[in-house]
């Protein structure tokens, strides 16, 4: 409840009375004065002028603002305070929690929500007050640059949550410090200094940075390490970021990578299998560009290069064990010890002419050994060799007999060519079939035709040539030349069912018994109609010419009618006897007759021999 500030022994009406009665002296008799009771005996002018006085001794407030009070009273629920206004304001205790043993004297700030309400009763409010002054004191902060100190809540999506002045402020985490924070849960319940940087008055939203006080730090300290900043110089830092081409280090300040290259002589894949974030290095200078925002950093070049401690017997020939670290299409590369690799060419890993794939013979991670083939230790060099570990075939003292002239054998088709095909024997003996021993019957233009990688093939030994490694063969050769005989099978103008493979403007090719291919040219394609044979037509040739030596039969269709007419025809023509004319159609006949028997028994035996 409020108390009203009528009462006449108040000390401040009692001061008022003074007042007037010694202001007021000369305007009336005071014989005539009579109390008759309280606020008898003032005339309505005089209490008009009394209480103007009175009022003149309260404070003016408006609504809406902070103002200082004074604690007059305490109870259970209320802490009553005095703002000098006509009455006195009720504050409910709760809102004095953060404050131990609140006593009527201690002054505190206040916030005026209502000047009287429908009670007639002052409204004000400690909690208001406490944010109505907190957002002063931020705006003030934002404006004069100053550091206050806050607390941090809790973490949130992107940042942290600091309470200044019991306002909630959000701190992102790219401003809790100049490296990257991986675990935000360390900085909660804990006090940090902070600046504000934004104020979103709309949503009631602040920003605050803990990085921008770090950086002022740092420029001195950066500018220090620039200043003094050469090659060579060996620097203390700490890993800030890795990634998978090396890793950025803060020397102070200051950023420097150091490539996964610089970070050891042995081969690494991704820096992490090494270092650690936020680990502490020593790193030296290697490099840097003119504005020296460029650091080039290295880590290994503290410790001896470890091709100077290689073991002074090592040489070609030697023969080393290692881990293989690399594979790549053209080869692997074996460690002997960290920061010493050789070269293992996919040539030097089988005695075989056709080169695989590197992953055939090796993986990362297996320990073989290998045979030194090159060494340069000035370079840092060195090729390797693993097929030497064996005997090369070529040089094995049977390679001339097992592989005479002659011989049969069974390879695999690894490679075609236009010219021929290259067959595998055996692991390092490679021949070759040209295209032209494929076959004794057909024309191959193309060893596609007739076989492809990866089939067997049986071959005859044609010739071998040790010392330049080379090996001819044959498939065609395992059988005997057909050609031999085809020559009493296929005289000339012999009569042979042959069917039109293919045609083109040139001539037809015709498929004959027994596999063989023979051609046709145009004008002799003519059937006795005059209509042209047709691709997949089956008729009869003659053959017009062989060659056993080419292994060419040229045919005609157009003869074997001709022919036969022609021969019709003068058998049939009259003999003539001095002037007279003799009629002998018998004998043109009988002709006639034993030329068709001799083609029938040509045929019959050709299909015999079929």
């Amino acid at each position: 409840m409020l108390t009203k500030k009528l009462q006449p022994d108040d000390s401040t009406a009692e001061a008022n009375q003074s007042q007037f009665y010694m202001s007021s002296s000369k305007e009336f008799n005071w014989e005539n004065f009579e109390t008759k009771g309280f606020g008898e005996g003032y005339s309505k002018e005089q209490r008009e002028q009394m209480a103007a006085m009175y009022e003149g001794t309260l404070n003016e407030i408006t609504e809406k603002e902070v103002i200082k009070g004074v604690v007059v009273g305490v109870n259970d629920k209320d802490v009553i305070i005095n703002i000098g206004f006509k009455s006195d304001g009720l504050v409910p205790l709760s809102e004095f929690r953060d404050v131990a043993g609140i006593k009527p004297g201690d002054e505190v700030e206040v916030f005026i929500e209502e000047q009287e309400n429908a009670l007639g009763q002052l409204i004000l409010s400690r909690k208001k007050a406490k944010i109505v002054k907190a957002w002063q004191d931020i705006e003030s902060a934002l404006e004069h640059d100053s550091v206050i100190e806050g607390l941090v809540k809790r973490r949130t999506k992107g940042g942290l949550i600091v309470d200044i002045y019991g306002v909630e402020a959000f701190l992102p985490g790219s401003q809790i410090d100049v490296k990257p924070i991986r675990d935000f849960d360390i900085y909660v319940g804990k006090k940090m200094e902070v600046k504000v940087v934004k104020i979103n008055h709309a949503n009631d939203n602040v920003v605050v940075s803990h990085k921008v006080l770090i950086e002022k730090d740092l420029e001195k300290q950066k500018a220090e390490i620039l200043n003094n900043l050469e090659k060579g110089q060996v620097l203390e830092g700490v890993i800030k970021n890795m990634t998978n081409f090396g890793v950025f280090i803060d020397l102070g300040g200051v950023d420097g990578l150091l490539h996964i290259t610089d970070i050891s002589w042995g081969r690494i894949n991704h820096p992490e299998e090494v270092l650690q974030l936020d680990q502490k290095v020593q790193i030296v200078v290697l490099d840097f560009d003119d504005d020296k925002k460029r650091i080039s950093l290295g880590m290994k070049q503290l410790t001896a290069h470890p091709w100077d401690s290689l073991a002074a017997n090592l040489e070609i020939g030697s023969r080393v064990q290692g881990k293989i670290v690399n594979v790549a299409d053209y080869g692997a590369f074996l460690e002997l010890a960290p920061g010493v690799e050789g070269l293992i060419h996919v040539s030097e890993m089988s005695w075989s002419q056709h080169l695989r794939n590197p992953a055939d013979f090796v993986k990362v991670g297996d320990e073989i050994e290998a045979v030194v083939l090159t060494l340069d230790k000035d370079e840092r060099k060195m090729s390797l060799g693993i097929k030497q570990l064996t005997e090369d075939p070529w040089t094995k003292g049977d390679m001339s007999t097992k592989y005479a002239v002659g011989t049969k054998h069974k390879g695999v088709v690894r490679n075609l060519t236009n010219f021929g095909l290259f067959l595998e024997l055996e692991e390092g003996i490679d021949g070759l079939v040209h295209v032209s021993d494929l076959s004794w019957t057909k024309k191959i233009k193309h060893p596609s035709e007739f076989v492809k990688v990866g089939d067997e093939l049986d071959v005859a030994v044609l010739e071998l040539d040790v010392e330049n490694r080379r090996l001819a063969l044959g498939h065609k050769q395992l059988e005997e030349n057909p050609w031999d005989t085809f020559e009493t099978v296929f005289p000339v103008g012999s009569v042979h069912k042959c069917t039109v493979v293919s045609k083109n403007d040139k001539g037809a090719v015709l498929e004959l018994p027994y596999g063989l291919e023979g051609f046709a040219t145009v004008k002799n394609l003519e059937k006795e109609d005059g209509s042209q044979v047709e691709v997949g037509e089956a008729l009869d040739f003659r053959v017009t010419e062989f060659s056993k030596d080419d292994k060419r039969i040229v045919l005609s269709h157009t003869a074997t009618f001709r022919e036969e007419a022609k021969a019709a025809k003068k058998a049939a023509a009259p003999k003539k006897k001095g002037n007279e004319s003799v009629d002998m159609p018998a004998p043109a006949e009988k002709s006639t007759l034993g030329d068709l028997d001799a083609l029938a028994e040509l045929k019959e035996k050709m299909e015999g021999k079929k």
